[in-house]
């Protein structure tokens, strides 16, 4: 039976080391981790009376990249960021970008138009407004309180 030397400091620092990875996750603007090692970019989502407005944060991503379905009650977008394949001289490579494909489907608050969405993607922001239907902008409902 081999004596294997226990070495303390060695598991500290690996400890360290993940801990700092949790926590640059956690700080990283514009994107959350998934367990797999994919990213979910931000959304913003916004409602008026005629539609709704929802932006998407995907920096470093082409319009033909983005793969944007629209149905009565949800956005689906989805879409993967290659990386680049660079070495440096020496072999040595560290990147914090993160590549690899990214799906997020948005459930909304009301029914929209899905025939008239409008979309726009500027400087890493893609942009839809999704007009509500007809029956949901005049769609009053009344409570009963007793």
């Amino acid at each position: 039976m081999a004596l294997i030397r226990w070495q303390p400091f060695q598991e500290i620092d690996s400890l360290q080391r993940e801990m700092n990875r949790l926590f640059d996750d956690m700080l990283t603007p514009g994107t959350r981790r998934e367990h797999n090692g994919s990213f979910i970019p931000a959304a913003e989502l916004k409602e008026t009376e005629d539609a709704i407005h929802l932006r998407l944060e995907v920096p470093g991503l082409e319009a033909k990249d983005l793969n944007v379905e629209v149905t009565l009650d949800a956005v689906s977008i989805s879409g993967e960021r290659q990386s680049e394949s660079k070495v440096e001289e020496q072999g040595n490579v560290r990147t914090e970008f993160r590549y690899g494909r990214f799906q997020r489907v948005i459930p909304l608050p009301a029914q929209v138009d899905n025939q008239k969405v409008e979309a726009e993607y500027k400087n890493g922001i893609l942009s839809l407004v999704l007009p509500k239907r007809e029956d949901e902008r005049r769609k009053v409902v009344k409570v009963n309180l007793g």
